[in-house]
């Protein structure tokens, strides 16, 4: 791709220091770009082109400003193969779901551009005559956007689009692992006639840009995707700045399978919410919480099928499992192995860096189960973010349950049951953000909330416009007295 540069102001520029750093495919160690490496001082001038953009983007008409998404979408939709196939370089997620993280963005461009025609307020009747009041969204003024490496493209979509649609301005900060996939979400925003300002982009390493947006003055709203650490730092780093703050982070996600449930069925899904994405969704099932009394045939049939998954480079379509994002993350799943092993869990598969069949020059790591995990153990505990399952044996629904709340993490969950009555007790009583019955714990769509309750986040969702608009935009109460006469509300009654 040659060299990424920052966009400031509708123009493309190297940054200020005029360093450089290399973008990685983690299948192979080849260098997909050369990306700038930016300062505070590249930051400062992103922030002050959003906010001399502002006032003009705020007043444009909303239907155009969702004109402009459903470009974005056609053009993204022309160009799926070819983006996907970047990040598959960039990323290492396999070709298939590369091409799904690419139509998530599609999906959310049309989905959120018809907001532009929407964006609904609220009337209600006055207790005073002649007397008109609503409530209507207002934008608050410039985003730090600020995404994770794992899904370069829909991530960020979930936060552009709404804050833009919405009136506001942005600027995106990607991860440092996957700049070129945003670049090119950022041409796309370009190429579809987005005002010069509008959007920012400003590549580089989280001291270096991250905390300049957290800390500058003229950045009204943080949205973040990331680490619970890393989370709870960006808290910390702007208490008292009176900035709006918007936070996705961690989970430590739990498939329960009863003993009434479709064996097979389950296997399918805890296979794909393991190691799919190999295993670094922050949805990914990290935990497999069984009733004893199916554990052995249910491990039997897991075991067989992680052992012939396939790793590989994610171009390659027989390509079962991906690399991880790094060496970093490898050592760091590899350090969970350990523990997991010195905690006396029974490790039945993986736990290696495997480096026959040319996975030697990539970050590779062996799909891996445990087995005999107690819910108190770190693995059964911590966020891995790799393709480390951890079972874990329970006698009955409620302990599933009890099971499954049991983490600071609270935001996908799993249950597999035929019982109805079984189901309708987990939707009930399980604590986090997301639930699916007979279905893994990944696999959100965009027209939903996303997002979680305690350690996984601050209380705010993303997909669904109708809440990710409570983070974007304000609520103005307005109130029109036509009476031609002072008319004070709680004070003065209405007589008829």
């Amino acid at each position: 791709m040659g060299e990424i540069q920052n966009y400031i102001g509708g123009r493309w520029v190297p940054a200020s220091t005029g360093r450089t750093f290399e973008d990685l495919n983690p299948a192979t160690g080849e260098t997909v770009a050369t990306v700038a490496a930016s300062s505070s001082e590249d930051v400062d001038r992103a922030v002050r082109a959003a906010r001399s953009a502002f006032e003009q983007w705020r007043k444009y008409p909303a239907p155009k400003r969702g004109e402009i998404l459903y470009a974005v979408g056609q053009l993204l939709k022309e160009r799926k193969e070819q983006i996907a196939r970047l990040m598959t370089q960039e990323m290492g997620k396999v070709l298939l779901e590369a091409r799904g993280d690419v139509q998530e963005g599609i999906d959310m461009a049309f989905y959120v551009a018809g907001e532009g025609r929407r964006l609904f307020g609220v009337t209600t009747p006055s207790e005073m005559p002649d007397k008109f009041q609503m409530a209507v969204r207002d934008p608050v003024g410039v985003v730090a956007a600020i995404t994770p490496w794992n899904f370069p493209m829909a991530i960020p979509t979930w936060k552009l689009m709404p804050a833009l649609v919405a009136g506001n301005t942005v600027v995106f900060k990607p991860a440092s692992d996957t700049p070129a996939t945003a670049a090119e979400l950022v041409r796309i925003f370009e190429e579809a006639g987005l005002p010069e300002g509008v959007l920012n982009f400003v590549t580089g390493g989280g001291p270096e840009v991250g905390d300049a947006l957290l800390h500058h003055p003229d950045v009204d709203i943080v949205s973040f995707t990331g680490s619970t650490e890393t989370g709870a730092r960006v808290v910390a780093e702007t208490a008292g700045k009176n900035k709006k703050i918007s936070l996705e982070m961690g989970g430590k996600n739990a498939i329960m399978v009863m003993e009434d449930a479709d064996l097979d069925l389950a296997v399918e899904g805890i296979i794909w919410s393991a190691f799919g994405t190999t295993g670094q969704r922050c949805t990914a099932a990290s935990r497999l919480i069984v009733h004893r009394d199916v554990e052995k045939p249910l491990v039997e049939k897991l075991l067989e099928r992680t052992s012939r998954l396939r790793l590989g480079n994610g171009l390659d379509e027989s390509t079962d499992v991906g690399p991880v994002i790094n060496e970093r993350q490898r050592r760091r799943i590899h350090e969970y192995t350990q523990i997991g092993v010195r905690e006396g869990a029974r490790l039945l598969v993986g736990g290696e860096i495997p480096t026959g069949d040319g996975l030697s020059r990539g970050y590779f790591y062996a799909p891996t189960l445990f087995a005999d995990v107690r819910p108190g153990m770190r693995i059964a505990q911590e966020e891995i973010f790799g393709p480390v399952l951890s079972i874990l044996s329970v006698g009955d629904l409620d302990e599933a349950i009890r099971v499954n709340n049991s983490t600071k993490y609270g935001l996908s969950s799993s249950i597999y049951t035929r019982d109805v009555n079984r189901a309708f007790r987990a939707m009930r009583d399980v604590t986090t953000g997301i639930l699916y019955v007979n279905a893994g714990t990944i696999g959100a769509e965009v027209h939903l909330p996303f997002g979680g309750t305690r350690g996984t986040g601050n209380g705010h969702r993303e997909g669904a416009v109708w809440t990710a608009l409570d983070v974007f935009t304000e609520w103005k109460a307005i109130y029109v007295d036509y009476s031609g006469r002072l008319q004070r509300a709680q004070i003065d009654q209405f007589n008829p």
